[in-house]
């Protein structure tokens, strides 16, 4: 390998970050060069859609709200592992699609036990 096709490598990635890097920096300075500063009281003020704030901001969720969170992002994250399965079998045979229904039946069996576990049952408070 030549030393200049190392330097020419180097060039293209360095080139990509730049880029990235201005990509990622320009919508911050738009933002900060359009956007209106608030000031005074209405800066402390919690933010909803443009409508008046009803009740405090610090509203303390219940543990299931989290959990039935991080087991959708789980479940989300396993099934979009099934898109370069399908991509790195050539030829599609029985046994591929035994691995594939064990995996789905794996993951599968993660909502089973967070429904026995009532998981999605949620207490509602008033």
């Amino acid at each position: 390998m030549h030393p200049t096709s190392v330097y020419t490598d180097f060039m293209y990635i360095s080139i990509f970050l730049l880029v990235a890097l201005i990509f990622a920096i320009i919508p911050i300075v738009i933002s900060y060069l359009i956007v209106k500063r608030s000031k005074g009281v209405k800066r402390e003020e919690t933010y909803e859609s443009g409508m008046p704030p009803i009740g405090p901001a610090w509203v303390q969720f219940s543990i299931a709200y989290y959990i039935f969170a991080l087991i959708f992002l789980a479940f989300d994250v396993d099934v979009l592992y099934l898109f370069p399965v399908g991509l790195a079998y050539g030829k599609f045979h029985i046994r591929d699609f035994i691995e594939i229904v064990i995996f789905i039946g794996i993951i599968s069996l993660v909502i089973v036990y967070a429904w026995r576990k009532g998981v999605f049952e949620w207490q509602r408070r008033f």
